[in-house]
């Protein structure tokens, strides 16, 4: 159930984005993608993601290749996204956003009401992500980093969701919201019930949110990876300290 990027390219008519970049993602493991604007990091999840098309190169999920598939066909194969600005449906409420996903495998007929649709799964949703005492909300009415938790609420409604992508999920919040969230992607690692913990994949450019987080970093630099390893190798990596992080820049103290 890993998730395996080979030789991914990328081209916008003359300019080559994405240049060969290779790697892996295992179950279990929470990988960060980061690096300076401009290296290619949201070209290469949005090629992942499936709302760019490969120049080349190969993305796997489970052994298969889904490189060829839309963003819906990737989520039927167990492949759910976060976006950098969280994503929901304003005109419903919270729980009925969850519901609409978790009941989306199995279809919604005419004559089905949503709020009668998958009322427990989705109210189990709600609290594993703390938000089940605003389960009635309506979802444009909540507070930022209440609507990110919600919208990765719906990214797990999936039935077999085992890869999880997410574009910045701390991006806009403060940082005792980014510390909360950042602790209930990690978890999402962790097996439960039997199975495997999730493979997360999370681009991000708050370094609170990737030093203590991640179990691995990848740099993106001009488009190609210029370092990978543990938090503490690309820590003292000189090249990323050099082109990205500077020469004077200091680990987050709870990191």
């Amino acid at each position: 159930m890993s998730l395996q990027v080979h030789d991914l390219v990328k081209d916008f008519g003359g300019v080559r984005a994405v240049n060969g970049v290779t790697f892996m993602v295992d179950p279990g493991e929470c990988v960060a993608l980061i690096g300076p604007n401009g290296a290619g990091k949201s070209t290469t999840f949005a090629c992942i993601a499936g709302q760019h098309w490969l120049t080349g190169g190969q993305v796997l999920w489970n052994g298969e290749r889904v490189d060829s598939l839309p963003p819906a066909r990737r989520l039927q194969h167990g492949i759910a996204r976060t976006f950098q600005v969280a994503q929901a449906f304003e005109a419903l409420t919270v729980l009925q956003n969850v519901q609409l996903l978790t009941q989306y495998p199995r279809g919604l007929q005419a004559y089905n009401v949503l709020e009668n649709c998958s009322i427990g799964s989705s109210m189990a949703l709600l609290e594993q992500v703390g938000l089940q005492g605003l389960a009635h909300a309506d979802a444009q009415s909540l507070p930022y980093g209440a609507k990110k938790r919600l919208e990765l609420a719906m990214a797990l409604a999936g039935q077999n969701t085992g890869l999880l992508l997410l574009d910045e999920p701390a991006a806009g919040l403060a940082a005792p919201e980014r510390v909360q969230l950042m602790a209930l992607v990690k978890s999402l690692t962790q097996p439960r019930a039997g199975r495997a913990g999730m493979a997360v994949l999370y681009t991000e450019h708050n370094m609170d949110a990737v030093f203590g987080v991640a179990d691995r970093v990848l740099v993106l630099i001009d488009g190609v990876v210029a370092a990978q390893g543990t938090p503490d190798e690309i820590a003292s990596d000189p090249i990323v300290r050099q082109r990205y992080l500077g020469q004077w820049w200091q680990r987050p103290l709870d990191a």
